[in-house]
């Protein structure tokens, strides 16, 4: 359209060259008629052209590659089998791959019976890597492949089941390659993104898309809160890193949108902004204390009262000791505005157990503020 529009534009004067006078000196009087003007064009249905709201995309990311890539490793997790050979397995998802041979072998020669596969990248040059609880889960042995091929022993840090991270040790015989967190607060839907993984002992796996949702629940805890990434996530990238075009790791690959087991292009990742701090803690304490209310809540109460309201409350709780009634409409903590149940749990659970808070909230008609000691959460609690 742009070259068409540019060749009518050269015609156009052209053609009004045809009325001037000749060169034999002709007095306008004697100059042929001017044909009528014709009719205006219609209306066109496209916009004139403008210059592009953004800059062209990446021609390759192949600099970013080189530079992130040899932090992105593959991890495997296998677990006792005490000799009942019968309970023997590779899973489906590993068959045809290199890994096939290799854990029969150890299958055999070990007793041992595999569990997963999946990825995970090197924050800091002694050993420490970060990748998903669900990849690690219950393994009696973690085996983590460098990009070069080199296979290494590792050992659980520390887990958090809410949130699906987890941090594992290895002892390199040199410092690894690693990389860094950026801020997942500065990106923006629409912002490329390059998502990384080492599955499968195929090596080095990377994808590019764009962000296209913040904030997401997908149900699986009260703590969702995901970057939706549309670039291909294949199964066994889970635990590897997304990064900005900067190189910094702007989320933790943990869940694919897969109707039929594979990628189908809809990834969701934890934005660094939560992963960085519960790797800080897992590295300190190996653990995460989460603070605990001990209630039952509700986001469909009256609508002409802000807040969440308390449902139920569990006897012994911290709630219950506060002095907290079924019927409270819980307003806002500390000053800040609550305006949803999963909005006040993240608070609450983000507290230090032991530590007080002001809870603002109204009983029929009158506003009050109580303080409450927070509480330990339980593991097995959703509130």
């Amino acid at each position: 359209m742009a070259r068409r529009l540019s060749r009518l534009s050269v015609i156009a004067p052209l053609a009004l060259a045809c009325v001037l006078p000749s060169r034999h000196g002709a007095r306008a009087q004697d100059a042929a008629p001017v044909a009528a003007a014709p009719p205006p064009a219609a209306p066109s249905l496209f916009a004139p052209p403008v210059p592009p709201v953004v800059s062209s995309g990446p021609l390759t990311f192949a600099p970013l590659v080189r530079m992130v890539g040899a932090a992105v490793v593959n991890i495997a997790v296998t677990q006792d089998v005490h000799g009942q050979r019968n309970g023997q397995r590779v899973l489906p998802s590993v068959r045809g791959t290199p890994f096939e041979h290799k854990f029969r072998e150890r299958m055999r020669s070990h007793g041992e019976e595999m569990l997963g596969a999946g990825s995970g990248f090197v924050i800091d040059p002694d050993g420490i890597i970060v990748t998903n609880t669900h990849v690690v889960g219950d393994a009696d042995h973690i085996t983590v492949s460098l990009v070069d091929g080199t296979e290494l022993p590792a050992h659980l840090i520390g887990s958090d089941d809410l949130t699906d991270i987890a941090v594992i040790k290895v002892q390199p015989p040199h410092p690894l390659p690693f990389v860094r967190w950026g801020d997942s607060r500065l990106v923006n839907i629409g912002d490329w993104i390059m998502a990384a993984g080492n599955p499968f002992g195929l090596g080095s796996s990377v994808t590019a898309g764009i962000v296209s949702a913040r904030g997401r629940d997908i149900g699986t805890s009260p703590f969702d809160d995901f970057l939706q990434l549309d670039a291909p996530i294949n199964p066994g990238n889970s635990g590897g890193p997304s990064f900005n075009l900067s190189g910094q790791v702007v989320a933790l690959n943990t869940a694919i949108v897969s109707p039929t087991g594979g990628s189908v292009g809809i990834g969701f990742g934890i934005p660094s902004e939560i992963v960085a701090p519960i790797v800080e803690e897992l590295r300190r304490n190996g653990h995460i204390d989460r603070g605990w209310l001990g209630v039952t809540l509700t986001d469909g109460g009256d609508t002409h009262v802000p807040g969440v309201e308390i449902v139920g409350i569990d006897r012994g709780g911290p709630a219950m000791k506060a002095g907290l009634h079924i019927g409270d409409y819980i307003t806002a903590v500390n000053g800040e505005p609550i305006d949803s149940s999963r909005m006040l749990i993240r608070s609450i659970a983000a507290k230090r157990p032991a530590s007080t808070v002001m809870l603002h909230i109204r009983r029929h008609r009158e506003a009050l503020s109580i303080p409450a000691t927070v509480g330990f959460r339980p593991d097995d609690t959703d509130d």
